[in-house]
């Protein structure tokens, strides 16, 4: 599966963010910025409920927060890049600094998990989370992702 196809240059923030909500926020305020979002509260209110049954903080420095809501017809990745790392409340309790945001229709849940598991093995990868944190570039970025 090619996840590069999820991503939008528009959607990759370097964030100087202090906290997990406020790195959300801003992600959130990109996608709908963009365009993706018809409903930014509702959206962002889902990504928050999501973050209380457990964090989206999977270890290594990197989140994957993620909402499906009934009226959206296809994925996006949104990506943020911290400056400086965020306690994400993370399950190795690690800070983070490489977050991406998954929404998307709640009705497709096979393509749902290809995304999540082709992403999850992505980023296992060291050398590509190191070089996530030195890349400027959106295209740089989403690149990356399309070797995957």
């Amino acid at each position: 599966m090619d996840i590069s196809h999820y991503m939008d240059p528009r959607l990759i923030l370097f964030l100087h963010t202090q906290t997990r909500d406020e790195t959300l926020l801003e992600l959130v305020d990109c996608i709908y910025s963009a365009g993706k979002l018809e409903n930014k509260e509702l959206f962002y209110n889902a990504i928050l409920e999501r973050e209380k049954i457990v964090s989206t903080g999977i270890g290594m420095g990197v989140a994957i927060p993620h909402a499906k809501l009934a009226f959206y017809n296809q994925f996006f990745i949104a990506i943020g890049i911290l400056q400086k790392p965020v306690n994400w409340y993370a399950l190795d309790q690690a800070p983070v600094r490489l977050v991406f945001m998954i929404g998307g229709p709640d009705d497709k849940q096979t393509e749902y998990l290809q995304i999540l598991s082709t992403l999850t093995q992505a980023i296992k990868n060291e050398e590509r989370r190191k070089k996530l944190l030195t890349l400027q570039n959106p295209i740089s970025i989403i690149e990356l992702f399309e070797t995957v």
